[in-house]
C-alpha cells in the first residue's frame, strides 16, 4: 500500500477503520489486580491492507482498549510513510494557528493528520526543523513542542535527522 493510500485511511470513521482490520481479543498478562485475567478484554488490531499492528491492555474493559488501539493504529499510520507537501497546506478544520503558534491538545482528532504533516516538512527540510517550520508557516520552538509532546514522532524525528547525517533533536 502507498503512503498516499495509507494516509488516506486516518480520514476513515473508526467503524470504516475496524473493517479493514482483524480484531483479536485475549487475556492479557500482568500487573492488575485480582480481576485483570478473568475475561478476554485485551485488544490486538492487525491492519491487513498495511500489516500494521496496534495493541492496548491497560483498561479491563474491552471498549476501552479497543478505542485505544484505534487511537495507536492511527498513530501508526501517520508515522509510516512520509509524503511531499502539497502546494497549499490545509490544516484539519479542529486545529488552531495563531501567530505561527500550533495549538493542538492531544486528544484532538486531528492530532495524526499535524504529526504526519509536521514530520512530512521535517522529511522535506532535510531534518531541519527551522525550515520545515517555516513551509508550514509555524515558529520552529512550535514544530519541535508538538513532535517532543508525542515519543513515536520524536523518534520518528531523530530517524528522519539521523537519514540527513544531523544528531537528534533536544
Amino acid at each position: 500500500m502507498s503512503p498516499a493510500e495509507l494516509r488516506r485511511r486516518l480520514d476513515f470513521t473508526d467503524a470504516q477503520l475496524l473493517a479493514e482490520c482483524d480484531v483479536h481479543r485475549y487475556r492479557a498478562g500482568g500487573p492488575g489486580g485480582q480481576h485483570r485475567n478473568k475475561i478476554a478484554s485485551a485488544v490486538r488490531l492487525h491492519h491487513r491492507p498495511s500489516g500494521l499492528v496496534a495493541v492496548a491492555t491497560e483498561s479491563r474493559l474491552q471498549g476501552e482498549n479497543r478505542a485505544r488501539a484505534l487511537r495507536r493504529l492511527r498513530a501508526a499510520i501517520a508515522l509510516a510513510g512520509r509524503l511531499p507537501l502539497p502546494d497549499k497546506i490545509t490544516w484539519p478544520a479542529t486545529v488552531q494557528i495563531v501567530a505561527g503558534c500550533l495549538r493542538i491538545n492531544a486528544h484532538n482528532p486531528g492530532i495524526h493528520h499535524v504529526i504526519a504533516l509536521l514530520l512530512d516538512a521535517l522529511a522535506q527540510a532535510g531534518g531541519n526543523p527551522a525550515a520545515a517550520a517555516e513551509l508550514l508557516g509555524l515558529t520552529s520552538s512550535s514544530l519541535v513542542r508538538v513532535l517532543r509532546d508525542h515519543p513515536h514522532a520524536w523518534r520518528e524525528a531523530s530517524h528522519i535527522r539521523a537519514a540527513a547525517g544531523l544528531p537528534p533533536l533536544k
